[in-house]
């Protein structure tokens, strides 16, 4: 009796990647919020409008967080990106917040094509065929 092996599916790199750009959200949206003590000694203070933004924002990256399974999602990211630094309006901290990430978001971009173009060629360890 011959007993034959079944094969795990091979692992798919972009699960991973919508991980990891999952869990950037999630640390933006604390940065985020950590920026609220920051708005409130600096300049005119925390108001209802720089709070509302900044807690506004915070919810938008949880939320974002739910549809990194999708084709447009990393220019949603990076559109976010553009929002955070206009909040340079609230404080230079927040519009600087939002220039780190975007450099963030720019190398997940710069990962993803390359990605994409070893997954093209077949170079993922997933493709490569078992040892025997």
């Amino acid at each position: 009796m011959s007993e034959q092996r079944e094969t795990p599916p091979p692992p798919d790199p972009w699960k991973s990647f919508r991980g990891v750009m999952a869990g950037t959200l999630i640390l933006e949206a604390i940065v985020v919020l950590l920026a609220l003590p920051v708005v409130s000694v600096t300049g005119g203070g925390l108001t209802a409008a720089s709070g509302g933004y900044l807690i506004g924002l915070a919810v938008v990256l949880i939320l974002l967080t739910g549809v990194q399974g999708r084709p447009w999602a990393i220019w949603v990211n990076l559109a976010i990106q553009l929002v955070l630094i206009a909040g340079w309006v609230v404080s230079g901290a927040v519009g600087f917040i939002g220039l780190v990430f975007l450099g963030v978001w720019l190398l997940i971009l710069y990962l993803r094509s390359e990605v994409k173009r070893r997954e093209k060629r077949g170079l993922l360890p997933g493709q490569q065929p078992p040892p025997e």
